[in-house]
């Protein structure tokens, strides 16, 4: 789930939009954050991911993947899950129709462990803030960490990612847009199932 204004869907629209990254970049980029996990973690023993939908779930799966062609003792299927933030969200009063999406726990829960939460777009913190409070409703991890495909920057509370696929310097009035085959299927745009686009304001056109 993206921060505020960061929002997901095509490719297209303003003459400004730029693509920041394609799909070979992403995987580049889950690559790299998969190693640096299992660095940080010194081996996926007691790992547990947890992405935030709706992006960071399928991002979480493919950093799965990932970990487990390294270390063949990870199993992805019982390691990750999904942690829905909708009803701690601080915005749920302004933005009342929100739908939920079901949370998924491993098995083995997540006390004593290491969880990772996973998201496309780190922003102003509060989406993670409230991922935080849903994770005590769920159990006590020994360490929670964060990874997210893009921080853009512009934080309103003190969150900080352990592992980022790409810093991207914004101004607050461009979007962010994250589209993955998982979640954004568009058939017209097979060329650009994965991809991070970055829009300016429609009015900076001609600046």
């Amino acid at each position: 789930m993206n921060d505020d204004t960061s929002t997901a869907g095509p490719p297209t629209g303003p003459a400004t939009a730029r693509v920041i990254l394609s799909a070979a970049d992403i995987d580049r980029a889950l690559t790299r954050i998969a190693h640096e996990i299992l660095e940080s973690n010194k081996g996926s023993s007691d790992l547990v991911l947890l992405g935030i939908p709706r992006r960071g779930y399928p991002l979480a799966q493919r950093i799965a993947e990932k970990i487990a062609a390294t270390d063949p003792d990870f199993d992805p299927a019982a390691s990750t899950g999904q942690l829905d933030v909708t009803m701690f969200r601080d915005d749920l009063r302004k933005n009342p129709a929100r739908t939920p999406q079901p949370t998924r726990i491993p098995v083995q829960g997540i006390d004593g462990r290491t969880v990772v939460l996973v998201d496309d777009v780190l922003y102003s913190g509060r989406t993670v803030r409230a991922a935080l409070d849903a994770l005590v409703d769920v159990g006590r991890p020994r360490v929670v960490r964060l990874a997210v495909l893009v921080d853009r920057g512009h934080r309103e509370l003190p969150i900080r990612a352990d592992h980022v696929g790409k810093n991207l310097p914004t101004s607050s009035q461009e979007k962010v847009r994250v589209r993955l085959a998982e979640t954004d299927p568009d058939p017209r745009a097979a060329e650009h199932a994965d991809c991070v686009v970055i829009e300016a304001p429609a009015r900076a056109a001609g600046a």
